[in-house]
């Protein structure tokens, strides 16, 4: 099975959190098919919008929503 990561960010009521304001306006950066890319685009986003710390970014690992029971082997 592939190793999916979703990355999107957006405005969030507490900068330690992940309570978004706006579910409707979250940035959806992209899906990619390994963590190491992910996290390239994860950087991107985050580094662009370093400057306003209400804006959050975050990679999803989608592999483990889709089968929770399956052991991470990388």
């Amino acid at each position: 099975m592939s190793k999916l990561h979703l990355v999107f960010g957006g405005r969030v009521r507490d900068p330690q959190g992940l309570d978004f304001v706006d579910c409707a306006a979250l940035d959806v950066v992209g899906i990619y098919p390994d963590y190491a890319s992910a996290e390239k685009a994860w950087r991107s986003s985050a580094q662009r919008t370093v400057d306003d710390a209400a804006m959050k970014y975050v990679v999803v690992h989608l592999h483990r929503l889709l089968e929770p029971d399956a052991p991470d082997l990388a």
